[in-house]
């Protein structure tokens, strides 16, 4: 067994040997869910086993996140690893001992707290991963930075937060990460299985907007005004046209999806004003803002053909998650070697979209998808992220420290220049 091959075993068994405080991580957080920027028991928990494994730690960045850096024992570059921490406001559905019973304010309401989307499992991976690599700390060629970000969810309304307000209060600076690493729970792909790919990965995430004005009058007499509601409904079909009809879905998909409609307050009276709010979804930045205009265009226009009047507004939200092209080839081997070659796979653009984007558009960034779906298990059954049954399969989550371990490893011990 060379030098390399020892190491690599060294960090799969020191990993191994802590699966069951992995497990005992996640299934507190899970317990115990916080929304976005008030994960102040999660910080507080994740703050303190930083500190005890001997690294430098700042706190309450962003509101609640944490920040640690692990200074290696030789001199070498720098690498950040991330991690998010925040829940939803879902009520758990899935049968657990550990399952949530959490409630929270959320935007003025009261609502049930899950981790719906496995950012325990992200935190209590990040943890692991950093003993394990604190425990070869003599012999690590640089220094890594653990992250743990609060509000990827998106803040409250009204407030900042998540990967842009880290990176503004300066979780990229003193020291400068060379890259930076992150994975995500995906319900769907199998345990054991790591899927990954370069470029364009995640979709942009933008807000839409519409407010139709009409004019109120009795439901029993419709011509007596402008009927809010038929225009609404005329908008909502002909946005989907921006999509299947407008622009090249050779090029990039995109997606507009309206996901609610308010306005009438009786069975007889026609409205006033109908407002439409949904989501615009891209993996093109020239796409973005062409489909941005788009939707202005069409629902002024349908609009105004009915007598009503349309305003929109499209509030950019996440930008696309690009994997870094070079790193993403360079780590390849990496991947393999941790899931075996037949484990990782090639994965299809996922519409959803993440504010890892914004750590991408600073340094180089690889982000990739690991399975926590039992072998076997019906396709139609299984539960999507966001969902009150979606459910973990723990088994696979020592894959994921493995995989950011190595990755850590093998980036900060590259030759010059291959990084």
């Amino acid at each position: 067994m060379n030098q390399a091959d020892n190491l690599f075993h060294r960090l799969d068994a020191h990993c191994a040997a802590l699966e069951a405080q992995l497990i005992a991580w996640r299934r507190d957080f899970h317990q115990h869910p916080e929304l976005s920027n008030r994960e102040f028991r999660t910080a507080s928990v994740v703050a303190e086993h930083l500190r005890a494994l001997g690294l430098d730690v700042r706190e309450q960045v962003a509101h609640t996140g944490v920040v640690g850096l692990l200074r290696g024992g030789r001199p070498g570059p720098v690498v950040a690893l991330r991690a998010d921490m925040d829940a939803l406001p879902v009520a758990e559905e899935v049968d657990l001992p550990f399952a949530s019973r959490a409630r929270a304010q959320f935007n003025g309401a009261e609502v049930p707290v899950m981790h719906a989307c496995g950012h325990d499992a992200h935190t209590a991976i990040l943890m692991t991963v950093a003993v394990v690599l604190a425990g070869i700390r003599a012999e690590l060629p640089g220094t890594v930075k653990f992250i743990f970000q609060p509000a990827e969810e998106t803040p409250p309304r009204g407030e900042t937060g998540g990967a842009a307000q880290m990176i503004a209060e300066g979780v990229l600076e003193d020291p400068v990460p060379a890259a930076i690493f992150g994975l995500h729970v995906i319900a769907g792909i199998e345990t054991g299985r790591i899927g990954y790919r370069p470029g364009p990965t995640m979709a942009s995430s933008d807000e839409m907007r519409i407010t139709v004005d009409g004019c109120q009058c009795h439901g029993a007499m419709p011509w007596m005004g402008v009927d809010p509601i038929v225009v609404a409904s005329q908008v909502v079909l002909g946005l989907q046209t921006i999509a299947s009809r407008q622009v090249d879905v050779t090029r990039e998909p995109s997606i507009i999806t309206v996901g609610a409609i308010h306005g009438g307050v009786r069975n007889n009276i026609i409205p006033d004003r109908v407002e439409l709010i949904g989501t615009i979804r891209t993996f093109d930045e020239s796409m973005r803002s062409d489909i941005a205009a788009r939707v202005q265009h069409t629902a002024s226009h349908i609009a105004q053909s009915a007598g009503a009047r349309a305003s929109v507004e499209v509030e950019r939200g996440y930008d696309v998650t690009v994997n870094h092209p070079a790193l993403t080839e360079q780590m390849l081997p990496t991947l393999l070697r941790v899931a075996g070659v037949d484990q990782v796979f090639l994965a299809p653009k996922l519409t959803g979209a993440e504010d890892f984007s914004c750590y991408q558009q600073r340094i180089p960034g690889l982000f990739f998808f690991l399975g926590i779906t039992p072998p076997g298990s019906p396709p139609g059954q299984v539960a999507s992220n966001h969902s009150p049954r979606f459910r973990i399969d723990e088994s696979g989550l020592l894959l994921g420290v493995r995989a950011l371990c190595h990755l850590a490893w093998d980036f900060l011990a590259a030759p010059e220049g291959d990084g």
